[in-house]
């Protein structure tokens, strides 16, 4: 520690002891070694002193040791030629000095000898050139999935959508409503009779006085969402009988509800299977821009985020449709808060290999480069080669925007998908979101039935930010 820099100052000690300087200089420094006074109100001395306490002693005391201060130093004062500062201290001498030992060192505006002095030591001891250089370079923008969650957290809680769950008697749905419902990060409809509910609600503990919730089989808006479902559905001569039997399952009316614009996004399949969950979408939500409806999930690594698909829905899907797969992969990144650096997977690096599936992924590429040619896409490449800049060095030599750092990673067939996201997710303990639908013209997801309560909130408020991504709003 350099002497000088450590050195505590005398406005420094004023500062912590309430003091007031009797004697000496203004701009005085105490080292260590000038800490310790010689004189005060219980100790009266005519040596020369930097502290005088007057607090506890008989005041007789107190005037006979400034009395003899005034006898040696009188005269002096502002004096720079007095070896030490006086102060004056209206405290007991053990106090003072316990007040002194908190004092720390610092450099103020006013250290003018301190920052010339410390320039001196930057100057001799720091390569400023190397130290600029540093600073200047890129820095590794890495995202946690704790600072992913915590930016969808933010969004949600900014512009909260009407989320429906039509699964109103399982209980981790309730708790996930109510810990949604008091976090405010959405507006919770439960679908379900209202009066069971509130009796399994009391006997959770859960508090759902702040979500809606409606009794499906006895909706003043029924007919409404029949009429809504005969127009969806007239071009396979659905009736209204028909499409009313229809909305007494919950799903169904559930994706009424969001079809119609009565609420924003679906989460289910706590209690349904996913084809129970995803069919009534499938019959009224699709959109005809994406006709292909396909699965991403989020696959939260311990320092980044990567969106993998299609690895739920689409078994062996041709060139155009992993085309689409992949431009919606990437819509979806984006809705996410990501800058979407899509890699076509395969076996092969561009042209290292052959085969037909390298063809077909060769043939995917084109096609989504010319749907979107805004977008940083590149295949056929390896995984290893898409995720990873060392490999990816090795591998390709031309300049690419994606290899090395892909963020949505499109795998050729289900097979893959599906067993890649499984392994990374037990080998790694990643945490793997999904599977999130895409393709809808309004966002509706698919829940496992072994989910947990966080799952279900997460999955909403996934569903959340494909809403807002629907409407323009983020």
């Amino acid at each position: 520690m350099d002497p000088l820099l450590s050195s505590v100052r005398l406005d420094e000690i004023k500062a912590v002891l309430g003091a007031t300087l009797a004697y000496g200089p203004q701009n005085a420094a105490l080292d260590s070694a000038a800490s310790e006074p010689c004189v005060s109100s219980d100790r009266p001395s005519p040596s020369p002193a930097c502290l005088l306490t007057s607090a506890g002693s008989p005041r007789p005391c107190s005037e006979a040791a400034e009395a003899a201060l005034r006898a040696c130093y009188g005269g002096l004062e502002g004096s720079n030629h007095l070896p030490l500062p006086i102060l004056s201290v209206d405290m007991p001498a053990y106090d003072a000095l316990q007040a002194m030992s908190r004092a720390s060192a610092a450099i103020l505006p006013s250290s003018h000898a301190k920052i010339e002095h410390a320039k001196l030591l930057f100057e001799r001891h720091v390569d400023a050139e190397a130290l600029a250089t540093e600073l200047a370079a890129p820095q590794d923008q890495r995202l946690t999935p704790k600072m992913f969650m915590h930016q969808i957290m933010q969004q949600c809680l900014e512009k909260p959508q009407n989320i429906v769950l039509p699964e109103g008697m399982d209980k981790r749905v309730l708790a996930a409503a109510a810990e949604i419902a008091a976090k405010k990060l959405a507006k919770i409809t439960i679908l379900g009779k209202p009066d069971q509910i509130s009796t399994e609600a009391r006997r959770l503990g859960l508090d759902l006085s702040s979500c809606s919730i409606i009794d499906h089989t006895a909706s003043p808006d029924l007919e409404k969402y029949v009429d809504a479902l005969v127009e969806a559905r007239k071009h396979k001569g659905l009736k209204p009988d028909q499409a009313r039997d229809a909305l007494g399952d919950p799903n169904t009316f559930g994706v009424m509800m969001v079809q119609t614009g009565d609420s924003d996004g679906m989460v289910s399949g706590a209690a349904h299977t996913t084809a129970a969950t995803i069919r009534p979408a499938l019959q009224v939500l699709r959109g005809p821009e994406s006709p292909l409806v396909s699965s991403v999930f989020l696959m939260c690594l311990p320092h980044k985020v990567l969106v993998y698909g299609d690895c739920a829905v689409n078994v062996s899907p041709a060139a155009d449709q992993l085309a689409q797969i992949a431009v919606t992969s990437a819509d979806t990144a984006r809705a996410f808060g990501l800058e979407p650096r899509v890699a076509m997977l395969s076996y092969s690096t561009g042209t290292s290999g052959s085969g037909p599936e390298v063809e077909r992924v060769a043939e995917a590429v084109k096609i989504a480069k010319g749907m979107r040619p805004d977008l940083m896409l590149e295949g056929p490449i390896q995984y290893d080669a898409a995720v990873d800049p060392t490999i990816a060095a090795a591998k390709i030599k031309a300049p690419s925007d994606v290899a090395g750092q892909a963020n949505v990673c499109i795998f050729p067939d289900l097979n893959t998908g599906n067993n890649t996201y499984k392994a990374v997710q037990q080998s790694t303990g990643a945490i793997a979101m999904g599977p999130i639908m895409q393709g809808f013209v309004k966002p509706v997801n698919d829940l496992s039935r072994g989910c947990t309560i966080n799952d279900i909130i997460n999955t909403v408020a996934c569903t959340s930010m494909q809403s807002l991504g629907v409407k323009g709003e983020r």
